[in-house]
């Protein structure tokens, strides 16, 4: 066995096990239309390849269609859809446009009409259009607050459902009378529709005095305006939406754990929920790994520990990184010395936080080969400098746009005891 070559393997094979192609086809199998014109309108990071899915699918049968999509993620031309590419986690000016010319697409539909609706993670920040009184500004600067904050991603699209005209099921809203089948890759844990993409297609079900409550967790400062806008009731119930979920994190840890037990380990996952500071979840890993070590707990090696979901960083540094660079620099720290130990965590859209690198992966023998570079990881990680650190220690990860996006995925493999 061969820790890293193996880790890297299940990586991608549970990537590709969530490529979009084979989702959205899937999905589209009962999709059926009323006879009147079809309007294909795709978001997220995923969204160029479910709309080349949905193309090659459905063909000419699409009146027209409209993606948007994140800079680099865009691959080529598909029959004769409007493809935009624009900024992500910040949205930029790129995006109100975007978003006018999709809410052009479906204006004026009737009852006989449908809308597709292709949703992916990222959708977010790739679809906008503010709310009357708010600015891209506004939007950009609460965005930034509460990333640097270290709030999840439920709680940030809480925040931005009302700050929008289109999230938060208002765009189903404009769709009507027109039926809309939203087909959805979810990065969200718990697979909350409301909060993928922050709900574009799907009624606010957080609460009216929800989106206060975050503002005043996180400290946010804003104009009083905004405030006014966020102690708004959300949009209730819609009547024109069928919504299909099409992938998930449960789908990228069940096909790591598969590949992982067609090469020999054990294997548990321990949660496709995970939610929380990533160096602390860095910490838990190497917490476990310890104790498999020592008690062959709570799986005896050749062994893997897996756990899903999305973690955050608080920023209190300058340096430069992502969740997953931070949670494998973490760890790193906390397996110095170990042997037959590698530990790996990964974006699965292949970007971790504002970095070209996808993740990292680390061993027992990281932490020394930084300190031999001059580097004090301890001090990297306190810095937030995670991807300079494992750059130098060469063990990022960089993939590039993998054309999916449903969470991460963290391992641990371990081949003897102690």
């Amino acid at each position: 066995m061969n820790l890293r070559e193996d880790a890297l393997n299940a990586v991608k094979n549970a990537i590709d096990s969530v490529l979009p192609e084979a989702a959205v086809k899937n999905a589209l199998s009962d999709f059926r239309s009323e006879g009147g014109k079809i309007i294909l309108a795709a978001i997220g990071k995923a969204a160029w390849r479910m709309s080349n899915a949905a193309h090659q699918a459905l063909g000419e049968s699409v009146s027209r269609g409209v993606v948007i999509t994140k800079d680099e993620h865009s691959m080529g031309s598909i029959g004769n859809y409007e493809i935009y590419e624009c900024a992500h986690p910040v949205p930029d000016g790129r995006v109100i446009n975007a978003t006018r010319r999709v809410i052009e697409a479906v204006s004026g539909l009737s009852s006989n009409d449908c809308v597709l609706f292709l949703v992916s993670g990222g959708g977010s920040a790739l679809f906008e259009s503010p709310a009357e009184g708010v600015s891209l500004d506004d939007i950009s600067d609460i965005t930034g607050q509460l990333l640097a904050s270290g709030a999840d991603i439920l709680e940030m699209n809480i925040i931005r459902k009302r700050l929008s005209s289109v999230k938060g099921g208002k765009f189903a809203a404009l769709c009507s009378p027109a039926k809309v089948t939203a087909i959805i890759l979810s990065d969200v844990l718990g697979d909350k529709l409301d909060s993928i993409a922050s709900g574009p297609a799907y009624h606010d079900e957080s609460g009216q005095d929800a989106a206060l409550r975050v503002a005043r967790k996180y400290s946010l400062n804003a104009r009083p305006e905004i405030f006014e806008l966020l102690g708004r009731p959300g949009i209730g119930r819609l009547e024109n939406v069928t919504s299909v979920l099409a992938g998930n994190c449960s789908n990228l840890c069940g096909a790591a754990e598969k590949s992982l037990k067609k090469m020999g380990y054990s294997v548990v996952t321990l949660t496709t929920r995970l939610s929380c500071e990533a160096r602390a979840a860095g910490d838990v890993f190497a917490c476990i790994a310890k104790e498999i070590a020592e008690t062959s707990r709570p799986i005896s090696p050749p062994c893997a520990v897996i756990m899903g979901g999305e973690t955050v960083v608080r920023i209190k540094g300058n340096g430069k990184g992502g969740r997953n660079q931070e949670m494998a620099l973490a760890a790193a720290i906390g397996i110095d010395g170990m042997k037959d130990t590698v530990f790996v965590s990964v974006g699965s859209d292949g970007t971790d936080g504002p970095t070209d690198a996808a993740g990292g992966i680390v061993d027992g023998n990281t932490a020394g080969k930084l300190l031999a570079l001059g580097i004090n990881p301890q001090f990297a990680l306190d810095n937030n400098d995670s991807y300079n650190a494992l750059n130098a220690s060469g063990d990022i990860i960089k993939t590039g746009p993998t054309g999916t996006n449903v969470n991460d995925i963290s391992i641990l493999l371990m081949k003897n005891r102690g």
